[in-house]
């Protein structure tokens, strides 16, 4: 064993000195053998650069060659190309140069044209002048022989000529006036009859009412000196407390109060008529009976109030509104309860409305608020539909019914179908047989301005007020005023009683032309 040990340490030592020696000799070896390598192939190189550079010398000589001769062609071909286009040139300028000739002589011989024309145009205008000359001095004889003939200035016959063309284009007026004005009626009368008749007939409102009292009969002449009191004391209190004047003249068993308030005039007759029926008369005791009065007006005014709003299914009125409405039933127009009038004016604008499609509730509501301001017209000044507006617009009351309140009695004009409605239905109610009256006094003042309003236009003869004031008959002088003037005449005659005078419901103008010859035989 020791000796194979011995072997194969020897083998391993003679190995690593193989490869130690070898080592050195194998890497000299091999290095020559790559410079021998290299130096062959970089001879070849060089023979392979020299060819190649003798190769690129010879291909960029043919290159430069071939690129000169096609230099030459596309210059020889470029040369063609522009002797080509100048050639073409100035065969193009020749044409033009023989156009522009051809112009020119075009226009001389327009030019000639013109200056002869021009030359024919002055001799015309000369002429023309001359014959313009003649015409005005023909025009100034004409003038003055038709002067001479007809004795009139040429500012008489303009004025004439002025004249006459006003009078036709009036008579044209006053035709056409009455062909649209039939045309009008022709359409409309037959369904505003028929709406109104329906009105009506649905309609159950009382139109006469009572009027407020405001006298009070005593049982006996010494009742007055009882309410009179010792020293006037009992009717100052009673005048104090209820705002009224009573006034007891020699009117016998009957004492008479006045003031413009109907409230505190119902008040005043309710006390007295408590007080007279007591017998107990003396300040006190007047004391608690107007406050009594008071008491119970103010119930029967809101009662009043809620049974038109109920009448008339209006709801959602303000308090106030309601209150103020109970007032009219003690207020009156012409003798007619305003308070009924109310009522009756809302039924009839919302048959009325439901009749044309409009809004039914809306028209009811504005004709039973048309007049609320005659509530307060005995304690605010102004008239009752400028109170009457403000009154709605300070409870809220919609634009609608606020412009129908404002329109009814033409105060401004109707812009909506339900003021119209409206202001139709309260003239229904007002003009309705037996439904308004006046005094005697009022009457026979309003029936002279009636007559001497028609009897103020030129070509008025005789004038009658008749139909109690609602239709005013009219005689015109024939020579004066013509057949075709008379809608026109009463027209103006329409729009000077609208503004000048007061009236219930409406008045009908009639115009009669009459043409009367006479001769005797003897």
């Amino acid at each position: 064993m020791p000796a194979v040990a011995t072997y194969i340490i020897i083998a391993v030592v003679a190995a690593v000195l193989g490869i130690v020696v070898g080592l050195p000799i194998g890497v000299a070896y091999r290095k020559k053998i790559a410079e021998a390598q290299i130096g062959s192939a970089e001879l070849q190189a060089k023979k392979i650069i020299a060819d190649g550079m003798n190769q690129a010398k010879a291909d960029a000589a043919a290159a430069k060659k071939e690129a000169l001769i096609e230099a030459k062609e596309e210059m020889l071909r470029a040369k063609n190309e522009f002797e080509q286009e100048i050639k073409e040139r100035r065969s193009e300028l020749s044409r033009q140069e023989r156009r522009v000739q051809s112009k020119e002589e075009t226009l001389d011989r327009k030019t000639d044209a013109l200056e002869k024309k021009d030359e024919a145009l002055s001799k015309k205008i000369e002429e023309n002048e001359r014959t313009a000359e003649d015409l005005q001095n023909l025009k100034t004889e004409a003038r003055m022989t038709l002067q001479r003939i007809s004795g009139m200035t040429a500012e008489q016959a303009k004025n004439q000529l002025i004249e006459e063309m006003v009078e036709e284009v009036r008579h044209e007026q006053a035709k056409k006036m009455v062909e649209l004005e039939q045309e009008f009626k022709d359409e409309a009368d037959d369904k505003a009859r028929n709406i109104i008749a329906q009105a009506i007939q649905r309609c159950a409102a009382d139109h006469v009412a009572e009027i407020t009292v405001s006298t009070v009969t005593l049982p006996n002449e010494d009742m007055k000196g009882r309410i009179i009191g010792r020293e006037g004391r009992n009717i100052r209190t009673i005048e104090t407390l209820t705002g009224v004047d009573l006034i007891i003249d020699d009117t016998p068993e009957a004492i008479t109060i006045s003031s413009f308030d109907p409230v505190r005039r119902e008040v005043a007759r309710i006390a007295l008529e408590r007080l007279i029926t007591d017998g107990r008369i003396h300040p006190t005791r007047i004391e608690e009976m107007v406050e009594k009065a008071k008491h119970e007006v103010d119930v029967a005014i809101k009662k009043a109030g809620d049974a038109a709003t109920f009448e008339t299914g209006i709801h959602g009125l303000n308090g106030e509104l309601v209150r103020l409405l109970g007032r009219l039933k003690y207020r009156t127009s012409y003798g007619q309860n305003v308070l009924k009038h109310s009522i009756e004016v809302s039924l009839l604008s919302g048959v009325i409305a439901d009749e044309l499609g409009v809004d039914n509730m809306l028209a009811k509501r504005a004709g039973l608020l048309h007049d609320i301001g005659k509530a307060l017209t005995a304690e605010l000044e102004g008239s009752h539909v400028q109170l009457g507006v403000d009154i709605a617009r300070k409870y809220k009351e919609g634009k609608d019914v606020i412009h129908a309140i404002e329109a009814h009695h033409g105060d401004v004009e109707p812009q909506t179908l339900v003021a119209m409605i409206v202001q139709a239905a309260d003239a229904i109610s007002a003009a309705r047989p037996g439904a308004r009256r006046e005094n005697l006094e009022n009457y026979i003042k309003r029936l002279t301005k009636l007559e001497e309003i028609a009897k103020s236009f030129e070509g008025v003869e005789k004038s009658f007020a008749i139909q109690a004031g609602r239709e005013v008959r009219i005689m015109v002088k024939p020579e004066v005023v013509s057949d075709d003037r008379m809608p026109l005449v009463a027209r103006e005659i329409v729009k000077k009683i609208e503004d000048e005078l007061e009236y219930p419901g409406q008045i009908k103008v009639h115009i009669v032309r009459e043409s009367r010859a006479i001769d005797y035989a003897k």
